[in-house]
């Protein structure tokens, strides 16, 4: 694995960002010129963490925006448009970009005579209004900051660590893992023809809504780390026993190179683990083969490996997440998108990304946040905390208590209960052949509400987003209250469906 994760060892312990309105106060030519350290800018974002629970690029200065710049392969992420709410592409913002692409050019003393060195350091996104572009001179920051037509900029590829500068490479506890293990008889019951029910889905009375809707008709979208080829019941196997004419595809948006500008994406196939488990909560057949069944067994899927495991980190993860979500949003079938996926702060080229799905009718459902002890002072993640997205997290067995790494907050709408009093999690398919392994977290609870949420959507075909995400309020138990940190809470899928 080419990257080092961050030590927050979470799903996201993760915070968004937004343009504030405030003049921002350039320090002097002096000041400007000296390159920031990692521990310095990684001090700046620790402080308005804490302070704010929130952290902006474009609440600094044109020195700390370089500086990260620097310390990311130089690459600036430039959001661009006539107003702020400007982030499709468009005739008029073509123009824009045209125009901030030759600014950036004459600053770096790069001209059109050097064509194919302009092709090597820019990237423009086909759907949205942000484009990626080399910058070495602070005097390009600055110009930029000053330019009206700039809605953002931000390091593309710099990524915040704790100051105590231990990392860790992807592994199970960063939601990836590819073992299988046993699942107790206490965790599941069995239907037919021999399909496990896992034994949250009674909790929520899945099963009994299964007599109105198994997800027939609907598109599930999972943006995550790919699909696995060795579990045949999500590939060549997923219309088996009683699941039957739908569909799975899946599709590649992630590059997996340490060469910034690369566009070799590496395929479709999970290499951690996490977004086929997320897939099987979601999607897998009801059949007689003793495995654990998904919520929404007749709903057709669609994958996308857009990221290397649950933290959208890398350059690369967050233009492949953003990719992910512009194609889906371009795709008239699919009706729901399951992200069990987070950032360690807001990333602007994403939040960009999910308004252009969300304006195409998408629900967008999101994983409100998973981490170890030490972060759980973070609230709810991004993306889940924004506006357009539908937050979920995760609570222990028969008690409104969040489950011993999942994030509540405001921003929640929704919980499923995920972890027993026992210890044990939720049975699902693994990424291996036949088997099965427990996955937890935000994540899972996440992927069960897109389920549900195919099912309602199956039953009532010509609603709208807005009419089937209303049906789920009513069914959930605080309705019409929200908690201040479990939202509209445990969802009666029989409720939502009838």
């Amino acid at each position: 694995m080419k990257k080092l994760l961050l030590t927050l060892a979470v799903a996201g312990a993760i915070v968004s960002c937004s343009k504030n309105d405030e003049v921002i106060d350039q320090p002097t030519l002096e000041t400007q010129s000296e390159l920031l350290s990692k521990s310095k800018i990684n001090l700046i974002i620790q402080e308005s963490l804490e302070m704010n629970g929130d952290f902006d690029w474009m609440s600094t200065n044109a020195q700390t925006i370089w500086s990260a710049v620097k310390h990311g392969n130089n690459i600036l992420t430039i959001g661009y448009g006539s107003d702020p709410s400007q982030f499709q592409r468009s005739a008029a913002s073509n123009s824009i970009k045209d125009k901030l692409i030759g600014l950036v050019r004459s600053i770096e003393n790069k001209d059109n005579a050097t064509a194919s060195r302009a092709t090597d350091d820019l990237y423009v996104d086909e759907n949205i209004n942000v484009i990626d572009i080399k910058v070495e001179n602070i005097a390009t920051i600055e110009a930029l900051l000053k330019d009206t037509t700039v809605r953002y900029l931000e390091p593309a590829s710099y990524s915040f660590q704790e100051a105590d500068g231990v990392s860790a490479r992807s592994g199970e506890g960063f939601g990836c893992g590819f073992r299988s293990q046993n699942i107790a008889s206490a965790d599941f019951r069995t239907v037919s023809p021999a399909a496990r029910v896992p034994w949250n889905f009674d909790i929520h009375n899945i099963p009994a809504a299964w007599n109105y809707s198994t997800g027939r008709g609907v598109t599930v979208a999972v943006i995550d780390s790919g699909l696995s080829p060795g579990q045949r019941f999500m590939n060549q196997n997923f219309n088996t026993g009683q699941s039957s004419g739908r569909s799975v595809q899946k599709f590649g948006t992630y590059i997996d190179s340490i060469w910034p500008w690369s566009n070799n994406y590496d395929g479709v196939n999970d290499k951690c683990g996490h977004g086929t488990n997320m897939a099987a909560v979601a999607t897998a057949p009801r059949n007689g083969n003793n495995l654990p069944v998904g919520v929404a067994y007749n709903a057709n899927l669609v994958t996308y490996r857009a990221v290397q495991n649950v933290l959208i980190d890398d350059y690369h993860e967050k233009r492949g997440v953003s990719e992910a979500l512009t194609a889906l949003g371009n795709r008239s079938d699919v009706k729901i998108i399951s992200m069990s996926i987070g950032s360690p702060f807001g990333i602007s080229r994403v939040r960009d990304a999910i308004k252009y799905a969300y304006n195409r009718g998408k629900m967008i459902i999101a994983a409100g946040g998973t981490s170890t002890s030490f972060t759980t002072w973070f609230g709810v993640i991004f993306p889940a905390n924004m506006n357009e997205t539908v937050a979920v997290t995760g609570l222990k067995e028969g008690r409104y208590v969040r489950c011993s790494n999942c994030h509540s907050g405001s921003k929640i709408d929704f919980t499923i209960e995920m972890e027993r009093n026992s210890g044990s999690l939720v049975p699902v398919l693994s990424s291996n052949n036949g088997a099965a392994r427990y996955v937890g977290g935000s994540s899972v609870a996440t992927a069960t509400t897109a389920g549900i949420a195919a099912l309602v959507w199956s039953k009532n075909p010509t609603w709208t987003r807005a009419q089937v995400l209303d049906k789920m309020k009513r069914a959930g138990e605080f309705y019409p209250n929200k908690n201040s940190s479990f939202g509209y809470g445990n969802i009666d899928a029989l409720k939502a469906v009838r």
